[in-house]
């Protein structure tokens, strides 16, 4: 008897599901570039001096993983030896080694991150953003890593490309960077004050989603109303999900979801896998997953069911082992992993920032898909480069980057306490279609990655002040004016080095 072929009854299965759950597939517009599918990794807290200040320049010293820099490689807007020995803030920067991996949380309010930057003046960040709680010293707000710690990241900007000239879109801390990836916008919230966490009804800080059983009890939620950048892909029949770790319940009381899971991060500590403020689509109702509901099968990932796109990490791996990776996709590391100063650190996010690479270099659909490495906000660590204000805000009570109260002066109508553009950050390209060693100066922010998105899938702009209206392009980081080059590196997750 003739076993039928596989593929074709995967290929049949998925095809069932979404005739079942979209009705026949509209007629699509060619893709606007020859990228099939987008893997967002979306990382947390670090400034792009914090981790590129001296690139491509290692110190190398005896017994670290060594990082010589590739003939002709590009120069970046780091740190000159005048500002590393000369800086106007009251410490100099200064380097951290891997065995300092584990650093304090620095402040990274809405209002301290204006202060510190001083109206472009760039020299109060010890006084503002660096900690000076539980023993924590102020002056380590300066230190940075070089490439003998952050050396995957080096090594993914030598083979691939990277942004010196990449921005917040506007300051504030974690919530404030997820919103805007996926909406452009932090206005729309309910409630419309919340003191230090939501004003005039903009999201300047962490507060929990209304939207998830998870939301810890003792601090207030918050809704947002508006469209994201899902709502968009839903309208036009693309596939995609948010992947999150920690996303699957550990257990249900009275119909919620628990989220208990923990793991351990090398310095010993026991750290919850889910944080529910970094999960941005919970805080829209069109968008969100309340109960954590897992996906009915694997070929519905990516398609409208009951877990309505908000998934596990593992359900990522599961589409992508049944041919089913979703068009657009955001990754989200547990929290031991994703790179917040705190409770994660270069060392263990490496490890998942490796892992990750090599298990998508490894994927059939790696010729036409990009991976961008982003970040959601600086930490408050040190960088010395004021990025353009597009857009001002004047809140008397938290707004403070060119004089008590002032962002610029706002324009009429203009939803305030969005000022921006905020700190500048690490943003790399990966993939084959990424120029080599190429290190992109024009000017972008988080929004450029909402508006690749919306570009090449043609789903138009969010409207309603949305800073995808104004996102640079990162097309420059790219070249399709030939063929792929399928060139992968795989490296080691420990060292960051490659493996033979």
């Amino acid at each position: 008897m003739r076993i039928p072929n596989l593929h074709h009854i995967r290929t049949g299965a998925l095809l069932l599901g979404s005739l079942m759950f979209f009705g026949p597939v509209a007629q699509a517009k060619p893709l606007a570039t020859p990228i099939k599918h987008i893997v967002v990794i979306f990382q947390e807290n670090v400034s792009f001096d914090h981790y590129f200040a001296t690139y491509p320049e290692a110190t190398n010293p005896p017994g670290k993983p060594r990082f010589v820099a590739a003939p002709g490689t590009p120069s970046v807007n780091g740190l000159t030896g005048y500002l590393r020995n000369h800086n106007p803030n009251k410490a100099n920067p200064f380097r951290l080694d891997r065995l300092q991996a584990a650093t304090c949380d620095m402040n990274h309010e809405y209002a301290a991150e204006q202060r510190a930057f001083n109206a472009g003046l760039m020299d109060r960040f010890v006084e503002e953003t660096g900690a000076s709680y539980g023993g924590c010293k102020p002056a380590e707000v300066m230190g940075y890593f070089d490439g003998n710690i952050v050396t995957a990241l080096w090594n993914y900007a030598q083979y691939y490309a990277m942004s010196d000239n990449s921005f917040g879109t506007t300051f504030g801390p974690s919530t404030v960077g997820a919103l805007n990836l996926v909406a452009g916008q932090t206005h729309g919230a309910t409630p419309a004050n919340l003191p230090n966490e939501v004003a005039n009804g903009t999201v300047i800080a962490d507060p929990n989603p209304t939207y998830d059983d998870c939301s810890s009890t003792y601090r207030q939620t918050v809704a947002m109303r508006g469209t994201n950048v899902g709502n968009l892909l839903n309208k036009a029949q693309v596939s995609w999900g948010w992947f999150q770790g920690g996303f699957r319940p550990t257990s249900r009381l009275n119909g919620k979801a628990v989220c208990g899971a923990k793991s351990v991060n090398i310095s010993g500590q026991k750290i919850p896998d889910y944080s529910t403020h970094h999960e941005p689509f919970q805080y829209y109702a069109s968008t969100a997953n309340p109960h954590h509901l897992a996906p009915t099968t694997v070929a519905m990932i990516g398609r409208s069911d009951r877990a309505n796109h908000q998934y596990d990490l593992r359900d990522f791996w599961a589409a992508a082992a049944a041919g089913n990776m979703p068009a657009v996709s955001f990754l989200k590391a547990k929290m031991y992993q994703d790179g917040h100063a705190g409770y994660s650190n270069p060392l263990d996010e490496q490890a998942f920032l490796v892992q990750t690479l090599n298990r998508l270099q490894r994927l059939p659909e790696w010729k036409s898909t990009a991976v961008i490495i982003a970040y959601d906000d600086s930490d408050g660590w040190y960088d010395h480069v004021l990025g353009p204000i597009v857009n001002q805000s004047n809140d008397p009570k938290y707004d403070a980057l060119s004089g008590p109260g002032a962002c610029g002066k706002a324009a009429a109508g203009a939803y305030l306490d969005r000022c921006g553009y905020g700190p500048r950050l690490p943003l790399l390209v990966v993939s084959p279609w990424a120029r080599q060693n190429f290190v992109d100066h024009s000017v972008t922010d988080q929004t450029s990655i909402l508006r690749f998105i919306e570009d090449n899938w043609h789903l138009g702009r969010l409207g309603n002040q949305s800073f995808d209206a104004k996102a640079g392009s990162l097309l420059n980081m790219f070249d399709f004016s030939g063929k792929a080059h399928v060139r992968r590196l795989f490296l080691d997750p420990a060292t960051g080095l490659k493996t033979p």
